[in-house]
């Protein structure tokens, strides 16, 4: 029966490998031999935001899982089991990825869940498993059902994914400077996302990649890493706690405080879900183009590189 699949459960796998690699970057770090930084508050809150995800996702993944299962019975095709349905799974799954993160930093309702994995000011593999809780209230999994009906099994689905987070750990690390030319081209590394961490100006709302870091040269949103211009980790405005469940929920907890307040009208409560973060009904709030318009302004010599707009930026309101 196709609807009884069951892989192996790939990031399960790998946590063996994740422990040691952390701990193996931990030593190579504290005895100088690496660059990095650990901080041992910071890095105990993304381990229990890792261990919280996790928990969230046995509880509350079967959810998604079994939606996409039920619009399994309406696709147009079965395309079965082959290797290359699996290589095409990915690479699809991939794309989708893409369009999800790059939705995740620019619609405040999905950055609410996603901003916990940006909270951290360090950048180590521990980083990796600062994961969210509440991914299943975005509803982002309907991204996945044009695959499903295309003909991939949500099992297909959920198995090429896990590769695609096993690769997602490794990048996310201070140690590992630049790489073959070739293999920056073409897959997403360490030094691209550490581009997307940062928050410098230039650095914002770039490189969304999972694992091929080819969509976003394919659609304007690729920045490289400048030397010149180390990126600098965390969020815009840092949330300056290593708790949890603040971690957890602020933006949550942010995004509609902003939306109740009263004397908006529905329109401006209904932006302050779906509008860029950091958008205001006042304007009194930066967002990432304010930001970038502004660094502008103070070094015009940097307008129109990649990342940065040209100098007819417009100032702030």
């Amino acid at each position: 029966m196709m609807d009884q699949y069951n892989f192996p459960q790939v990031t399960q796998l790998a946590i063996p490998f994740f422990v040691a690699a952390i701990l193996i970057e931990l030593w190579l770090v504290r005895t100088g031999r690496a660059k990095g930084s650990f901080e041992t508050r910071d890095t105990l809150a993304s381990l229990m935001m890792g261990t919280g995800n996790v928990v969230a996702g046995l509880l509350l993944g079967v959810v998604s899982y079994w939606a996409l299962l039920w619009l399994w019975q309406f696709r147009f095709f079965n395309l079965g089991l082959s290797i290359w349905v699996f290589v095409a799974a990915f690479l699809l799954d991939d794309l989708r990825y893409y369009v999800y993160h790059r939705i995740a930093h620019q619609v405040r309702w999905v950055w609410a869940e996603h901003v916990n994995h940006h909270s951290s000011q360090h950048y180590n593999l521990s980083t990796a498993l600062r994961q969210s809780w509440t991914g299943l209230f975005t509803f982002m999994f309907v991204l996945q059902a044009p695959l499903v009906l295309l003909g991939f099994h949500p099992a297909v689905i959920a198995f090429v994914f896990g590769f695609n987070l096993v690769w997602q750990f490794w990048i996310h690390t201070e140690t590992i400077s630049r790489m073959w030319g070739w293999f920056e081209f073409i897959f997403n590394t360490p030094s691209h996302h550490r581009v997307h961490h940062a928050t410098n100006p230039r650095y914002l709302d770039a490189n969304y990649a999972g694992t091929l870091i080819i969509w976003d040269r394919m659609f304007g949103t690729f920045v490289a890493e400048l030397e010149e211009d180390r990126p600098r980790y965390g969020i815009v405005k840092n949330i300056g706690t290593f708790n949890p469940l603040k971690v957890a929920f602020h933006e949550w907890i942010g995004m509609f405080k902003d939306a109740l307040t009263p004397g908006l009208t529905l329109s401006q409560r209904l932006n302050y879900l779906i509008q860029p973060p950091g958008w205001s009904h006042d304007g009194s709030r930066d967002t990432s183009e304010t930001l970038k318009a502004a660094y502008v302004r103070r070094n015009p010599g940097e307008a129109g590189k990649p990342g940065l707009p040209g100098a007819s930026a417009e100032p702030a309101e």
